[in-house]
């Protein structure tokens, strides 16, 4: 069922933040699980993360590429948030998806693919 942790739909791709984690005072580490049940392996997936802060305004926007997404796999991705403590951030919103490329084929739309979901205490909303 969409939208529950650990689990991904056929034809889906869910992108859960599964956990931050504090990187020696420099910022926060985020941890993200990509579960590609699209059918595609992705060769490109770039996408563009807005950090919101305690008072909900954005901190700052980071660009994370996450391929290569094979299809049918869990792959997990480190991410870095500079100079952001973990506890300073209220949610991430995925505002765009620069680049989502199926293995041989044309860029394609995938941001209406993909189920959004987070296990930190953060919230993971598009």
């Amino acid at each position: 069922m969409a939208g529950q942790p650990g689990l991904a739909q056929d034809g889906r791709l869910t992108v859960e933040l599964n956990k931050f984690e504090d990187s020696d005072g420099t910022g926060c580490r985020a941890f993200f699980l990509f579960r590609n049940q699209t059918g595609m392996a992705l060769e490109g997936f770039e996408v563009s993360l807005a950090i919101l802060d305690q008072d909900g305004v954005i901190d700052r926007l980071l660009t994370i590429d996450a391929a290569p997404l094979p299809a049918s796999r869990t792959t997990l991705k480190l991410f870095e948030i500079p100079e952001t403590g973990c506890g300073d951030i209220s949610e991430i919103l995925l505002h765009d998806v620069t680049s989502c490329k199926p293995q041989n084929e044309d860029e394609t739309d995938c941001f209406a693919l993909m189920d959004l979901v987070s296990r930190a205490p953060a919230a993971l909303v598009k």
